[in-house]
């Protein structure tokens, strides 16, 4: 799977109540969640944020909350990916449950910067930043979490190895 496109970024503790603040978690609609996604921290992102870009950010992001409304509001958005420092267990989590492709890479978040364009290649791990003409390695998921980010998450995943049963 190759994710390329602009780059959003962000610093360190991003939480998911700043990703989509709660007073917007009473629809269970995707897209009404996407139109409010990280409006506290950054007004204008819905108005900026086009299918395919790539967040970047530091350290811990995704902390907070457990609520699985804040990757899903980045990737109904159009975020393709998200590559940070490192990210709170609970988001990571739920962002492989919901099919929403992140990478822990040091070297890449502190190095790429708003606007750069970015390619990313999840099977390999490894991240282009096309505008310094850069490289670097993030470690690949398994292969197992691959598969159950392309069928779109872990529903899916499960329903697609139920079809493929012998049973």
């Amino acid at each position: 799977m190759i994710a390329n496109g602009k780059v959003l970024k962000y610093g360190d503790n991003v939480d998911t109540d700043v990703i989509i603040p709660a007073r917007y978690l009473n629809s269970f609609d995707a897209k009404e969640l996407a139109s409010h996604a990280m409006v506290d921290i950054d007004p204008t992102f819905v108005e900026r944020v086009e299918v395919g870009d790539i967040m970047v950010a530091g350290n811990n992001f995704g902390c907070g909350s457990s609520r699985e409304h804040a990757p899903l509001a980045l990737k109904t958005a159009g975020v393709s990916c998200v590559i940070a420092k490192s990210f709170a267990r609970i988001f990571y989590r739920n962002s492989i449950n919901i099919g929403f492709a992140i990478l822990e890479c040091d070297e890449a978040a502190e190095d790429i910067d708003e606007g750069n364009q970015v390619k990313v290649d999840f099977d390999t791990g490894k991240i282009y930043n096309l505008t310094k003409n850069k490289e670097y390695q993030a470690q690949p998921f398994p292969e197992f979490l691959q598969r159950m980010i392309k069928a779109n998450g872990l529903v899916n995943y499960v329903n697609d190895q139920k079809g493929n049963t012998n049973e």
